[in-house]
C-alpha cells in the first residue's frame, strides 16, 4: 500500500505559500491538518529564500496585486534553480483581463509544475472560449478531460480541472476523481485548501500526477466524512479539519473513488 500521508506527517513538509488573503487562514489550517508545515512570506525582501528552504510553493492569485505577482515569479524562479514542485492555483482567471495578464505573466516568466483551476480557469488558460463569474466556473464547451490532457502537454506539467468531478493530467495519463461532498462547495475556500493538499502530497512524491490525484481523493473523503456529521456549512467546516487530521492511509485507500481516463 501507498502511504503518501504517514510521509507527509513522517517528515513535516514546509510548504510555502504566497496566496491570498480571504483563505490565508484556512489555507495554514488545512495544511497543518494533512501534517505539513505552512509558512506564508509576502515580503519581496525574503520570499525567495523562504522558498528556498521549502519542500512546494503555492502560488494563488485570488487577490492578486502587481507587486505580489512579482514575488511570485521570484518566489517560483527559487524553487525552479532547487526543484521544489510549484502550484499555481489560477483563482479567478477569465473574470478580468487584469488577472489573465497576471498569470500569463508567471506561466511565462517560470516553470509551474502544477496548474489547478475550475473548468473554465484552466480552459480559459488553455485558450478556450471560458468565461469565469468572480472565481466561479461557468460552463465550458470543450471536453475538460481533453483541454486538460492538451494543456498539460503544451506546458509539460500536470493540470488539476476542480468541479463536481475533478480532472488531473499530465497529457499522458488522466484521472478523474469522483470523491468530495456539495458541503464542500458551501464554505469559501475549499478550492484554494486543495491546492495546498495537493503541494503537501507534491512534496513527498515527485510524480506530480499520481501526487494531485491522491491529494484530491483524500481531501474529497474526509469532505464526504465531515458532511455525514454536518447540520450544515458551519458544523461541516469543523469537522472537516476534524476529519482531515484524523484521516489514515488505510481509511482513504478503502475509499477512493478514482477512474484512469
Amino acid at each position: 500500500m501507498n502511504h503518501p500521508l504517514q510521509k507527509i506527517r513522517d517528515t513535516k513538509p514546509l510548504v510555502h505559500h504566497i496566496t491570498n488573503w480571504v483563505t490565508i487562514y484556512d489555507c495554514a489550517n488545512m495544511t497543518r491538518a494533512m501534517g505539513a508545515l505552512p509558512v506564508m512570506a509576502h515580503a519581496p525582501q525574503e520570499c525567495a529564500d523562504m522558498t528556498s528552504i521549502s519542500s512546494a510553493l503555492v502560488l494563488n492569485i485570488g487577490t492578486l496585486t502587481t507587486e505580489l505577482i512579482d514575488c511570485m515569479i521570484i518566489s517560483a524562479g527559487a524553487a525552479n534553480d532547487k526543484d521544489i514542485p510549484v502550484v499555481l492555483d489560477a483563482v479567478g482567471v477569465g473574470a478580468t483581463k487584469f488577472r489573465d495578464d497576471m498569470a500569463a505573466n508567471i506561466l511565462g516568466s517560470v516553470h509551474v509544475d502544477i496548474i489547478k483551476g475550475n473548468y473554465s480557469e484552466i480552459a480559459k488558460l488553455a485558450g478556450e472560449n471560458a468565461q469565469t463569474r468572480g472565481v466561479e466556473a461557468t460552463s465550458i464547451d470543450a471536453d475538460p478531460k481533453q483541454i486538460a490532457a492538451g494543456f498539460a502537454r503544451s506546458r509539460s506539467c500536470v493540470v488539476v480541472m476542480t468541479g463536481k468531478e475533478d480532472i488531473i493530467s499530465d497529457g499522458k495519463r488522466t484521472f478523474v476523481v469522483r470523491n468530495g461532498h456539495e458541503l464542500m462547495g458551501s464554505i469559501v475556500g475549499t478550492g484554494c485548501m486543495a491546492a495546498s493538499v495537493i503541494a503537501s502530497f507534491a512534496a513527498v512524491n515527485p510524480d506530480h500526477c499520481e501526487a494531485a490525484k491522491d491529494a484530491l481523493c483524500y481531501f474529497g473523503i474526509a469532505g464526504e466524512l465531515a458532511a455525514s456529521r454536518s447540520e450544515g456549512p458551519g458544523t461541516f467546516k469543523m469537522y472537516f479539519y476534524d476529519e482531515v487530521s484524523a484521516l489514515s492511509d488505510e481509511k482513504a485507500q478503502s475509499m477512493m473513488n478514482v477512474e484512469e481516463c
